[in-house]
């Protein structure tokens, strides 16, 4: 999924690089496993 960083819900900095969420809730999993989520980027689902 695409955020839009002005519209973002919420933001987490990992390793250096800020990533963008659409809720809460989304931010919260990610800071769980980041690993987890990272695996995939660059794939567009």
């Amino acid at each position: 999924m695409t955020v839009d960083e002005e519209k973002a819900a919420a933001k987490s900095e990992y390793m250096g690089k800020t990533y963008y969420f659409c809720s809460q809730g989304c931010k919260v999993a990610f800071e769980k496993d980041p690993e987890k989520y990272l695996r995939g980027e660059g794939k567009h689902h």
